[in-house]
């Protein structure tokens, strides 16, 4: 009986575990998607920075995605977030969020055959109001 309930925490603590890196595997109205290309950073590298910047595929679409990290949410907790998709130099399913929100996905966009990279803006209310850090993915074709 000890042992059924050990590997119940088990399961339970190793659930909780993935659930953290699991935030960009749906986007909306589409379902699963797959990540394309490398991951890149708002703020920093992959240690210190604000948030992240991620491209995906999927239903036929290509989709920008922000996930603001929690660390840069309990230090400054007022800011904003712009994603979108880049094609050809121009923005493709721009999606402009309200204050605080930690995830962001652009609109999908029809850009399979064009090449493309995602682009995270974001502007931290605390040290400017004006200033967008800019952050794109590399190119993808």
């Amino acid at each position: 009986m000890r042992f059924v309930s050990v590997a119940a925490v088990a399961a339970l603590a190793l659930t909780g575990l993935s659930s953290g890196v699991a935030h960009a595997e749906s986007a909306p109205g589409c379902g699963p998607v797959t990540q394309i290309g490398k991951t890149a950073y708002i703020g920093g590298n992959a240690s210190s920075a604000w948030a992240s910047v991620k491209q995906f595929k999927g239903c036929g679409k290509n989709w920008a995605y922000v996930y603001v990290w929690d660390s840069f949410v309990d230090r400054v907790g007022d800011f904003q977030v712009r994603v979108y998709v880049e094609a050809n130099g121009q923005k493709a399913g721009l999606k402009t969020y309200p204050r605080n929100r930690q995830e962001n996905w652009s609109e999908g966009t029809n850009t399979l055959s064009q090449c493309t990279r995602a682009v995270g803006q974001m502007v931290d209310f605390v040290s400017s109001e004006t200033y967008w850090h800019t952050t794109k993915t590399e190119e993808r074709c």
